[in-house]
């Protein structure tokens, strides 16, 4: 099993973090905020309670941060900067400011090097 196997299994377990009480008061959102009242039982980490953040649900070292094809997210910005990628450990994302006509030149430029764009 490689470790984006397990980065997917650990992310399947991860449970969704939710401030103390959000449901109770409208004007809480369900964002996670550190509980830090001297009697909070989620602080204290009672049974029953709803889990706390922890280092143990982080994924591994090696794979944080990767799309989930495995390949590392390159910015891209003009057709000139896809020279700069290579196709077997990176992939690009085109910015959001990209207009039309600049983003056909880049996927037709991205088809020719071989390069996956992760927002066709």
């Amino acid at each position: 099993m490689d470790l984006m196997d397990l980065k997917k299994r650990i992310a399947a377990r991860r449970p969704t973090f939710k401030r103390t009480e959000w449901f109770r008061y409208k004007k809480l959102k369900p964002v996670w905020r550190k509980p830090r009242g001297i009697t909070n039982k989620i602080r204290l980490g009672r049974r029953g309670k709803p889990a706390m953040p922890d280092s143990g649900y982080r994924s591994p070292k090696a794979v944080r941060g990767l799309h989930p094809s495995g390949l590392t997210e390159v910015l891209v910005f003009n057709p000139k900067m896809l020279d700069a990628i290579d196709p077997k450990t990176q992939g690009a994302r085109i910015g959001g400011t990209v207009g039309t006509r600049k983003r056909e030149t880049i996927l037709k430029k991205a088809d020719d090097l071989g390069i996956q764009v992760f927002n066709r």
